[in-house]
């Protein structure tokens, strides 16, 4: 029939299409099952810590009716950082509690109302900054003064009332007590969480160097330079989920058995730092390399391939806590290999790029345990000769 032919490309590409979609939306299914499961327990110990603190606060020893703000204040301080360190959460309970303060003490004096509301909260963040508070504790002092003015307002003649104060001191107690004793968050979970992600998006930036060095595809080598310098992000935010970690596993009683198996991943931070710093130098030189046409020896491809294995094996043996052989005997491998293209490489770029191997190598080594003396001592020695080794 006419038109057939052209009917069934069309039926072919929405029917591609349909597929797309579909498998679009399971992947983001599986990517939000994973999100709720890597914050479940925080969202437990939120639910949890909000229900004490009005328990707390309407039982016999405090007695209140509505303790509106002992679980809004338990709820601040766990949920809203879901998993932060303490000093966060100290701070998030001080701007509440100081908020609810400076509100219920001039809302009796100076009444409500627009004008009220104004000079209520600039007083409540002013104080707030006179104490030495941060951004946290000066934008909740503000929030929570306005609550207290607008939420339930006093009646005419009545005194001033410290209950909402003292129930925010419950929630804030009970806070405290979810974050140390009661559920504390696990930390070697938060520093997988971190290191794990970050480890095998620097082992496919060395894989994809690999091929597009095999390859001498310039358009893809510098697409890779940009997602090499995208991973700073991702460095700093392990940084500061490290820290927070190694405080929960100090002052948590029930975390403490974790300290050994976190320091592994402690002890690996920093060397995964330069190794961040170290590629994207690496990913600079390959396009350099590519770009004057120097030659490229099959073995220096070989060696980044190794490489990135050593990263991959070495995130399994953070993970399983194991004795890291693998991952360094890939890396030393990886050290040799590219050593061996040295004499064949034609150019600087070319010798950059050997030498971030070997520093890349001394990284892994370092991030296993090693000292970097004792990994460079492992490493291959370079052939004689006026060759700059970049940042090794």
């Amino acid at each position: 029939m006419p038109g057939e032919p052209n009917d069934q490309p069309s039926g072919r590409r929405t029917e591609e299409a349909l597929e797309t979609i579909a498998r679009r939306s399971r992947e983001s299914m599986r990517t939000r099952l994973r999100r709720v499961r890597h914050t479940a327990l925080a969202i437990v110990q939120s639910a949890l810590g909000a229900a004490l603190a009005w328990g707390i606060a309407t039982g016999p020893l405090i007695g209140h009716d509505r303790p509106f703000f002992a679980p809004i204040a338990a709820l601040i301080a766990l949920g809203g950082g879901l998993g932060q360190r303490l000093p966060r959460v100290l701070e998030l309970v001080g701007g509440v509690a100081l908020g609810v303060l400076i509100g219920d003490l001039l809302i009796v004096w100076i009444g409500t109302g627009v004008v009220q509301i104004a000079v209520i909260v600039a007083l409540a963040m002013t104080v707030a900054v006179l104490v030495g508070g941060g951004a946290v504790i000066v934008t909740q002092a503000g929030a929570s003064a306005v609550l207290v003015v607008t939420l339930i307002p006093p009646t005419d003649g009545e005194a001033i009332n410290l209950d909402r104060f003292v129930d925010t001191l419950v929630g804030g107690g009970v806070a405290l007590a979810m974050s140390i004793l009661v559920l504390p968050l696990n930390p070697v979970s938060a520093a997988r969480r971190q290191i794990d992600p970050l480890l095998v998006t620097l082992a496919q930036l060395l894989e994809e160097s690999a091929r597009v060095l095999a390859e001498r595809d310039r358009a893809a080598a510098s697409q890779n330079l940009v997602q090499a310098r995208a991973t700073q992000g991702d460095v700093d935010a392990m940084h500061a989920a490290l820290e927070g970690a190694n405080e929960v596993a100090k002052i948590a009683p029930v975390r403490w058995r974790k300290k050994g198996h976190l320091r592994d991943y402690l002890d690996a931070a920093v060397p995964l730092d330069h190794m961040s710093r170290n590629v994207r130098v690496l990913c600079r030189h390959v396009i350099g390399l590519l770009r004057r046409g120097e030659p490229v020896p099959q073995v220096l491809p070989q060696s980044l391939r190794a490489l990135g294995g050593a990263l991959r094996l070495l995130r399994l043996d953070l993970e399983r806590g194991d004795e890291p052989g693998e991952s360094r005997t890939s890396a030393v491998a990886a050290a040799r290999m590219a050593t061996e293209a040295l004499e064949h490489t034609g150019g600087f770029s070319g010798q950059v790029v050997v030498a971030q191997v070997r520093s890349l190598a001394v990284d892994v080594l370092h991030a296993t345990g090693l000292g970097r003396d004792e990994a460079q001592e492992l490493l291959p020695a370079v052939p004689e000769g006026p060759v700059s080794y970049g940042n090794e």
